[in-house]
């Protein structure tokens, strides 16, 4: 073959590669503009999980500072249009949730596109803490109650401005998100108490110190400023949280108030986390959910990333005496609840969360444990000849009691692994404590 054939060839070549390029690049950006449900074949699970920048601990935060701690999956083909649950998807519904923790009746195999009865009951009062400002808090409640079948009145969410004043907006939309996730699923697993929201004006430990007295004295006493005679009870629910610090003790006494129980999230990071660190707020961790190809229910296993471990501040508690695996100090978690976004459930908010806008969402983290525990606890103890816990101190006291009872809790049966570089071990023997799940995951509404 003569050059000047061979270059030609070569040319036409080049010019059929460059065409097909294009051709892909072209397929791809219409794939990505078009008002997809889902963009070629489902992939059930394959997606990535997005950490907000509200669930960041920058320098100079610690101590000062506080982050959410939740996470979002994102399919691969980008989110459903249709309305949850989403056929062929195994993430988690107030019904399924119900089944696989034994508020319900169980179903075989616990099948988010299968099961529909919901958790029911609740009395008396459990208060969210956030931060800042979520503008469509009440809409966004009654929307998603109605969508999974829950009974929900305006009446029962009030949204309280701590400092009197309405917050800022988070531009972000993260903490948007997580005020929708919590008042969501304390609502989901105890449909009949009433709900406060009460947000903070920045994410200042200050600010949030704030919310939580105002969320105390509305639980105890259904008003914001200090309850001359108690007449409520309840739960106040907080999600977020940040790195220990020496001086956090002097703010525990904030957590001992007559009537009322308090619960954090761990965190979605290996270590320990304050306030959930606190010997008197009940620490709740994270779990993964497990299920087949059929999304039929197979057990538990620990959520690698949930925040656990031996504080260096807090004294060890004495509900934790006699409890292997404690160590010297206050340990955390106390107890675990599914956190892990590849097996999350679903939240609607409408506001705009960082690119992704508003709509319905795919969520994790710790974040989703604490306010689905106060939930449980909530509903216990409104129960038939149940009663209120008289603060945390005697909440956590009975769980560990209780702690090797079938009945009332279990440890992932799959086990699994936590902590920095997966250093730690979750047990599966009943009654034990680790780092990873605590005493493990509540079963029923007994011993609670």
């Amino acid at each position: 073959m003569k050059r000047s054939s061979l270059s030609i060839v070569i040319i036409v070549i080049a010019m059929a590669i460059l065409l097909i390029a294009l051709a892909i690049s072209t397929s791809a950006q219409t794939a990505q503009t078009l008002p997809i449900k889902y963009v070629g074949v489902k992939k059930p699970g394959v997606g990535q999980v997005i950490h907000p920048q509200s669930g960041v601990q920058k320098p100079g935060d610690i101590g000062v500072r506080a982050h959410t701690n939740f996470e979002v999956f994102m399919p691969a083909g980008g989110r459903p249009e249709e309305l949850p649950p989403y056929s062929g998807y195994g993430f988690e519904t107030p019904a399924s949730l119900g089944c696989i923790y034994g508020l319900v009746t169980a179903v075989s195999g616990c099948n988010p596109n299968v099961v529909a009865t919901n958790p029911s009951g609740g009395s008396k009062s459990i208060a969210i803490v956030d931060a800042y400002d979520d503008p469509w808090a009440g809409p966004d409640l009654a929307y998603f109650s109605a969508q999974f079948g829950l009974p929900f009145k305006p009446s029962q969410l009030q949204v309280v401005y701590a400092s009197g004043s309405q917050p800022p907006i988070d531009i972000t939309g993260g903490w948007e998100v997580e005020e929708s996730l919590d008042i969501e699923y304390a609502h989901a697993m105890a449909p009949s108490a009433r709900i406060y929201l009460v947000e903070a004006d920045s994410n200042y430990f200050a600010d949030l110190q704030t919310a939580v007295t105002v969320a105390t004295n509305l639980v105890q006493c259904g008003q914001t400023t200090t309850c001359v005679s108690i007449t409520g009870a309840g739960e106040v629910s907080m999600s977020w949280g940040g790195g220990e610090f020496s001086t956090e003790t002097s703010y525990d006494s904030s957590f001992t108030m007559t009537n009322v129980v308090f619960f954090a999230s761990s965190g979605d990071f290996p270590g320990t986390s304050w306030p959930c660190t606190s010997v008197n707020v009940v620490c709740v961790g994270g779990t993964s959910t497990r299920r087949n190809a059929s999304l039929a229910f197979l057990g538990q296993s620990t959520w690698t990333e949930g925040g656990g471990g031996v504080s260096p501040y807090e004294p060890k508690p004495s509900y934790q005496t006699g409890v292997t695996g404690t160590g010297t100090k206050r340990s955390v978690p106390d107890l675990s609840f599914d956190a892990n976004p590849d097996t999350g459930v679903w939240v609607w908010d409408s506001n705009y969360f960082e690119e992704a806008g508003g709509g319905w969402f795919l969520v994790g983290g710790t974040s989703l444990s604490s306010p689905s525990l106060a939930g449980i606890v909530n509903n216990a103890a409104g129960r038939s000849g149940g009663s209120f816990a008289a603060n945390s101190a005697a909440e956590l006291t009975k769980i560990y009691a209780n702690r090797a009872v079938t009945a009332d809790f279990a440890h992932p049966s799959f086990g699994g692994f936590c902590g920095s570089y997966e250093g730690s071990t979750a047990t599966t023997t009943l009654g034990s404590w680790d780092p990873c799940t605590g005493i493990g995951y509540p079963k029923g509404y007994a011993g609670k």
